[in-house]
């Protein structure tokens, strides 16, 4: 059994953490060191994500089991003006992988898009992400290949992909 509850500014610390514990597992083999270390620095500095959580450019919630926090995710609802819940971030600790967790993530991810008139799931995830397989599996599907110039000459290599709910 999960919990996720909207995560504050209180609570940035803690995505960081975990953002920094999963990132390296799963692009460690993906990404070279210095790329991962300027993708995290861009991505989860305490100014960029509280620009975030303040302005409401994406709900963040942290997902709880029993016992602690065991992940984060970052969604934005009616994504470009349509009926779309953008997923920007998902991230569960690594023990945590096999366990049934990410289901359950995303089938609150899909009633929380649903209560908020999306018809659609959306995320990108990185074309040598071994998570490909996993979105797949639920349903998702590739709608487009994407490369976007993050600065410092780095790409993201992504694939989009899209979900009826």
């Amino acid at each position: 059994m999960i919990q996720i509850t909207e995560a504050a500014l209180k609570d940035i610390a803690k995505i960081q953490e975990i953002a920094h514990i999963t990132w390296p597992i799963t692009y460690g083999e993906i990404l070279t060191k210095e790329q991962l270390e300027y993708m995290l620095d861009l991505i989860y500095s305490n100014e960029t994500l509280s620009n975030q959580i303040q302005n409401k450019e994406q709900l963040f919630y942290l997902i709880s089991d029993a016992d602690s926090v065991i992940g984060f995710i970052g969604i934005e609802h009616n994504y470009k003006n349509e009926a779309i819940t953008k997923i920007h971030k998902i991230y569960l600790l690594p023990e945590t992988q096999g366990k049934g967790f990410g289901k359950m993530v995303f089938d609150e991810i899909g009633k929380m898009a649903l209560e908020n008139n999306s018809a659609t799931l959306l995320l990108n995830v990185n074309r040598f992400n071994t998570a490909l397989n996993f979105y797949k599996k639920l349903g998702f599907e590739i709608k487009e290949t994407v490369d976007i110039e993050i600065g410092n000459g780095y790409l993201m290599e992504d694939y989009v992909m899209g979900k009826q709910i």
